[in-house]
């Protein structure tokens, strides 16, 4: 069987730079091109070397590491170890997502029924079935793609969860309890007394809300309108607040005081002295993970640590 070494070299080259490349954006440090094609450069010497008379020692796990090691400090540098540590098992990761991803979704469509000719396979003995190295041509950005969307997924859901609070809210001698999520681009404030607004959705609990709060919530225009008048208790809570979303002119949104409002971060429970909330309808996360967009400067308020 004839041996296409150039076109096996071409593609180890081609996925080790790619490899790379995927483990920088996961890192989000910075690089130089010429470093990841560098580094794919030498990842690839291993295929050379199979036709060698080291072909003993270059498929030894300690060379592979090796090799690896080389790579990573040729694309990142050395700046202390914990620096080099996390590219190489990053690396790694990288390695094993997309070569898993690869590997599954060979052998769940089943391309070839016989393992002999599997992807594995077909870059040792030659170039091998034309439809799995289609399959790797084809399939290798694909799984590429799919690891570094998931990677980011995580990372999304790891910066979430650590601003993620437990809000506790009191309105009509009601308490009822939320996940929020601080977010820092929530800057809306009352103008007037310069209280922070916290965004609250409300559609999962809308049938167990009184009267008054469910009108607030569903006909909002209507009441700053005045055709849905409301008790004097509950108007004299009631603030209309101007805010602009981004391709639309100034709306006007209705925000309660509550009675109390309390937020739970860390074990810690942060009383809020002053702060509005703004009731919707609209649900917040796509997952229902949270359900108010909690305002940064309610942090503020007074701490104490949770009692056991």
């Amino acid at each position: 069987m004839a041996v296409y070494l150039d076109i096996i070299w071409l593609l180890n080259f081609l996925f080790d730079s790619l490899l790379l490349y995927l483990t920088a954006l996961v890192l989000k440090r910075d690089f130089r091109y010429w470093r990841i094609l560098a580094g794919g450069m030498i990842g690839s010497v291993i295929i050379l070397l199979s036709i060698t008379p080291l072909n003993t020692y270059s498929g030894h796990p300690i060379v592979k590491l090796l090799f690896s090691v080389v790579m990573i400090l040729t694309v990142f540098g050395y700046r202390r170890f914990k620096y080099f540590i996390s590219g190489l098992m990053t690396f790694y990761l990288a390695t094993f997502l997309v070569g898993g991803s690869l590997m599954g979704i060979h052998y769940f469509i089943q391309f070839d029924l016989d393992l002999s000719s599997s992807v594995f396979m077909a870059s040792i003995k030659g170039f091998g079935d034309p439809i799995s190295w289609l399959f790797v041509v084809l399939g290798f950005p694909l799984a590429w793609q799919f690891s570094k969307r998931n990677m980011d997924r995580i990372e999304v859901a790891k910066i979430q969860h650590n601003q993620k609070v437990l809000v506790e809210i009191v309105l009509g001698g009601e308490s009822y309890r939320f996940t929020g999520l601080v977010d820092s681009g929530n800057q809306l404030y009352d103008p007037i007394s310069k209280m922070p607004v916290m965004f609250v959705s409300v559609k999962k609990i809308i049938e167990v809300l009184p009267k008054e709060l469910k009108e607030i919530a569903i006909e909002s225009e209507e009441v700053i309108l005045g055709s849905k008048p409301l008790a004097p208790e509950w108007e004299n809570r009631l603030r209309v607040i101007p805010y602009k979303v981004l391709g639309q002119e100034h709306q006007l949104i209705l925000a309660l005081k509550p009675e109390q409002m309390v937020i739970t971060q860390n074990g810690e429970t942060i009383q809020v002295e002053k702060g509005l909330i703004s009731l919707t309808m609209q649900e917040l996360s796509s997952d229902d993970s949270f359900q108010c967009i909690v305002h940064p400067k309610m942090l503020n308020g007074i701490r104490k640590a949770e009692s056991a």
